[in-house]
């Protein structure tokens, strides 16, 4: 398990990087049009925060502290400042991955999620589709807005 998910976190957050890296015209990274309310450059930031808190915080002890609203509400935020924040967050997930020992997947996560303790294995399956979701995203956004 401890390996598998080091490799997919690994591999998806370089994913997230290199869409993010392909827009044509760094503007693009943060239009929204129609019914695409959210940006890339959201979704990133989004990511980001998510990434930190769940994986960095709650299972690492990094300090993080997470501002939610700000994932959704800041904007314009310099392309270079969005891949050295997704490069810190590789590192930090990564990091915590290694750190934990097989045993600990099996215990609780240390927060409890819409009022459900889940396991550690099922948190982090949970945040790699919830990466990937999103990924999907903005791979989708880039190919659509990035004219």
């Amino acid at each position: 398990m401890k390996q598998a998910l080091i490799e997919l976190y690994g591999r998806d957050i370089l994913k997230l990087r290199d869409e993010i890296s392909a827009y044509k015209d760094e503007k693009a990274v943060w239009v929204t049009e129609g019914e695409i309310s959210n940006s890339a450059g959201n979704l990133c930031l989004h990511l980001i925060g998510n990434l930190n808190h769940f994986i960095g915080a709650q299972l690492g002890n990094s300090g993080y502290v997470r501002k939610r609203e700000e994932e959704f509400t800041l904007k314009n935020i310099p392309l270079q400042e969005l891949l050295a924040g997704i490069d810190k967050t590789k590192e930090i997930v990564l990091n915590t991955l290694e750190a934990m020992d097989e045993k600990a997947f099996e215990l609780d996560f240390p927060e409890k999620r819409n009022g459900v303790t889940h396991r550690n294995d099922f948190m982090l399956l949970h945040l790699l589709a919830h990466l990937n979701y999103h990924l999907g995203q903005v791979n989708y956004h880039r190919r659509l807005l990035d004219k």
